[in-house]
């Protein structure tokens, strides 16, 4: 999630370096067999006797099994997987006979916890009051049928208003309104299927003014208690129902019309007048009820929805019935978001309900971006067909003089960059093609969040176990080295994406501890920004411009692609701030590096108020929303930090860790002042200080550590929580900084494992957003529904390699598009500058044609 153009001290690796083992230290007889394995040449210095054999056939095991298994072959099997599942789904779409997620919200589904109804592939939004009264504007609604519907009626009214209470006599109509909307909802008693239902409804058939846009209708129990189960009350049900069938088959024309079938009832909570009410003679009368209004769907869709889920929801909660019949409140509550969901997903377009959610339209710039990335793979087409002609005509031609190859010509090495450069976008407009497949069509299938302790806790568990058992030696054993910090990153990532896919945010502790790891991304942000300023000195413009184009390439694509807002992708533009403001406090005058203080106490000072100076800026901006919005509601930059048209979301996010960075960027500047008067030991296996002092930070860190935990972990309200947490959650990043590198044991190695993801950290955290995790975040994508553990071990493997791939792509990118030589440098600047005006300028043209 953090960059990687932002190293720990400073240094500049390419971030596309695959996390290569560390050798064997010269005491590598104490290290486990696996440090053993690196060469077998080293046998002889590591294990004695028969362990040798064992060590050799580790060795060329794990050399056999990664010559066959690489990154490489990973990313080939995703895309096999990708192009299978792919296939699957849309043959599924083509020949299904139901891929309609209406009919999936409101016919099959299961609880994933108590109250909790997860409909078959789609995500169900729950409405809240001020949404529901804005989706049923200027609406009639009206329920007809027995008590049950009559329960139905209740609680859809209490998603409308709150305060309603269940009045009113039991078997006459019942009456709402709401003139402020306005709103009509009416219980109309019918308890049979009969020629006054059916005359109720040609009403409104013969009169528009008085038909409502919903109807939701059903009965059946009353004609069994009535007739006491007899088959003369189901053969005159169902024909009753046919004739009606008709005219419900004609309002469906104009109005939305629901058939709810029959819950099932609890026989042994039944009271002897209703002992003939049973679970056979219900499922009798469904039964008719599917075969009677679903008699046309082989010629074409029926028109008359079947509400079956609740009585799937009812199956399992029953038992709880007061008297056996009447639904208990959760089965109800459930009923009633459904009906709510089939009507005003449609019309309100909720993020996080994609059942009945129609797809999002193609904008203008959307079309432009798919354009680009069709031309682009033909031009690569075009091109290696002529490289390859070319590559024919001149091979092997050797000077007759001197018998020597020809060297390639300028115009040929041109073209070959043009084609490499060419691959790598078409391999991000194939990527780009997957994003858009996943979370703007309905080939794949998406479900709704579930928190529970094991769904976060067990795989934190299982990656942790992971992470320790890939353990390397470092390369160098200072504090906060490339690779621990890779190795932070990575796990910190992991735990993330783990926090995400759970919906752990539900519980306040996971949060708040959550909320200390993006703090820390935030703190190595300010730590190897100042460290690599502070030591290199390099203020140029390429090293600006390599950095905020490693950040922010992929969000720019995926705003272009999926069209969303930059703020959307929250983190990105957080970081991207912090580095502009580390580089303009540093880099304006005077430039203060280690090299011009050289111990000079007055240059350290002067360093320090320029500190102090970002410090009160951080103060005023946090205590003053209306000056923040001012500077950032300024167009364009406010298009950048808007979110939803205004940029309170981005005064939230930006507040809630504003000192993190600052903190980073003091704790480097006291580290390598401390190194640099060689204050610390830093040689593998010393601890970094002399040894009381270091058992005394230990000890202190340990306990401020547990005690932020104990803190975090009593909190009840994220209000108020929020409020402290810019305050203290440096208490635990450096407690955990110290526990790390103090022990000179624990600061000479590191996890392999932890630091490859670390590498990738920006691509993972972007990519979740599309292609692991679904409708932006809000739910989780199905590759393989009907399987949780197997969906998310194929889409886990499949968005790891495209994060990889991505990292690749950006990083030879980056490579092309941003030239050493600053002139040129300027002038693509000068470019980009006029492209993303005429982007801002086209969007903004694009909504007010709207």
């Amino acid at each position: 999630m953090i960059e990687q153009a932002a190293p720990a001290l400073g240094a500049a690796p390419s971030s596309t370096d695959a996390p290569d083992a560390a050798p064997p230290s010269a005491d590598s007889s104490v290290l486990p067999l696996r440090y053993c394995s690196s060469a077998a040449a080293r046998l002889s210095d590591c294990c004695h006797g028969g362990a040798k054999m064992a060590v050799l056939a580790y060795s060329l095991g794990k050399r056999e099994i990664n010559q066959h298994f690489s990154i490489k072959n990973a990313k080939l099997l995703a895309l096999v997987a990708v192009v299978l599942l792919t296939a699957l789904h849309s043959v599924r779409l083509y020949y299904g006979a139901d891929d309609d997620t209406c009919n999936w919200l409101l016919s099959s589904g299961r609880f994933l916890g108590e109250s909790v109804w997860q409909p078959y592939g789609c995500m169900m939004h729950k409405y809240k009051r001020s949404e529901a009264r804005n989706c049923l504007v200027d609406k009639r609604i009206a329920f007809i049928g027995d008590s049950r519907i009559r329960q139905h009626f209740f609680s859809y009214l209490k998603i409308i208003d709150s305060e309603v209470k269940e009045e009113g006599n039991k078997h006459e109509n019942i009456p709402f309104e709401d003139r402020s909307l306005p709103l009509k909802v009416d219980f109309l008693w019918n308890a049979e299927v009969n020629n006054s239902m059916k005359e109720k409804l040609i009403s409104w058939t013969e009169s528009s003014s008085l038909k409502p846009h919903i109807i939701v209708v059903g009965a059946a129990t009353w004609s069994i208690k009535l007739h006491n189960g007899s088959a003369e009350a189901l053969n005159q049900y169902k024909t009753n129902l046919s004739s009606i069938a008709r005219v419900l088959e004609k309002l469906a024309d104009y109005s939305d019309v629901y058939w709810v079938l029959q819950d099932p009832v609890y026989e042994d909570l039944l009271n002897e007048n209703r002992k003939m009410i049973t679970n056979e003679q219900i499922d009798s009368y469904n039964d008719a009820a599917l075969t009677i209004l679903n008699k046309s769907k082989w010629k074409l869709k029926a028109k008359i929805k079947i509400l079956s889920a609740s009585r799937l929801a009812a199956k399992e909660t029953i038992h709880e019935s007061t008297d056996g019949l009447h639904l208990p409140d959760s089965t109800r509550d459930i009923s009633a978001m459904i009906l709510m969901n089939s009507v005003c997903n449609k019309i309100l377009k909720p993020i996080d309900g994609s059942c009945c959610l129609p797809k999002p339209s193609v904008t203008l710039i959307q079309k432009l971006t798919f354009c680009f990335f069709v031309l682009s793979l033909s031009a690569y087409l075009v091109l290696s067909f002529a490289c390859r002609t070319n590559h024919r005509k001149s091979k092997s031609v050797a000077d007759v003089e001197n018998g020597e190859e020809k060297k390639p010509t300028t115009a040929n090495s041109s073209a070959v960059n043009l084609k490499t450069s060419l691959q790598s976008v078409c391999k991000l407009g194939l990527i780009m093609a997957y994003f858009f497949l996943c979370d703007r069509e309905n080939i794949f299938m998406k479900e709704q969040k579930f928190y529970t302790h094991s769904t976060f806790f067990i795989p934190l568990i299982y990656i942790l176990v992971l992470g320790v058992f890939y353990t390397e030696n470092c390369k160098e054993a200072k504090m906060l080295n490339r690779e621990q910090t890779d190795e932070w990153k990575g796990w910190m990532q992991l735990v993330i994406l783990i926090y995400h896919i759970s919906g752990a945010s539900a519980f306040i502790p996971v949060y708040m501890h959550v909320r200390v790891l993006v703090a820390a991304y935030l703190f190595q942000t300010g730590y190897g920004h100042f460290s690599f300023f502070w030591l290199k000195g390099d203020f140029g413009l390429y090293r600006v411009c390599q950095v905020l184009f490693r950040l922010n390439f992929l969000v720019v694509v995926l705003c272009l692609v999926m069209d969303r807002p930059y703020q959307f992708y929250y983190f990105v533009p957080l970081v991207t701030f912090w580095f502009v403001v580390i580089y303009a406090t540093l880099a304006v005058y005077p430039q203060i590096t280690q090299k011009i203080a050289n111990g000079s106490v007055w240059w350290h000072l002067a360093l320090l108020l320029k500190l102090f100076f970002l410090l009160l800026c951080i103060w005023f901006l946090a205590h003053s929303q209306s000056g923040f919005e001012n500077i950032f509601s300024i167009w364009p930059i406010s298009k950048l930090f808007e979110m939803d048209a205004n940029v309170h979301e981005w005064w939230f996010r930006w507040k809630l860790d504003r000192f993190a960075v600052l903190h980073g960027i003091f704790f480097a500047f006291l580290y390598l002042v401390l190194q640099k008067c060689q204050a610390l030991s830093e040689g593998k296996g010393e601890p970094l200080l002399s040894f009381r002092i270091s058992n005394c930070l230990l000890f202190i860190s340990v306990v401020s550590f547990l005690t932020y935990s104990i803190w975090a972990s009593s909190c009840k309200n994220k209000t108020e929580c929020n409020e402290l947490h810019p305050y203290v959650s440096v208490v635990q990043i450096l407690a955990f900084i110290l526990i790390r590198n103090i022990p000179g044991y624990a600061r000479s190695v590191y996890s392999s494992f932890f630091a490859w993801f670390g590498k990738i950290s920006l691509e993972l955290f972007i990519c979740q957003y599309h292609i692991w995790l679904a409708a932006d975040t809000k739910g989780i994508l199905l590759l393989v529904p009907g399987s949780p553990m197997l969906n998310i071990i194929i889409s886990t493997f499949i968005f790891v390699c495209v994060a990889h791939e991505i990292s690749q792509i950006t990083n030879d990118l980056a490579q092309v598009i941003i030239p050493k030589d600053n002139s040129a440098l300027l002038k693509r600047l000068c470019f980009l500058a006029a492209f993303l005006l005429a982007l801002l300028w086209l969007s903004n043209w694009e909504k007010a044609q709207l």
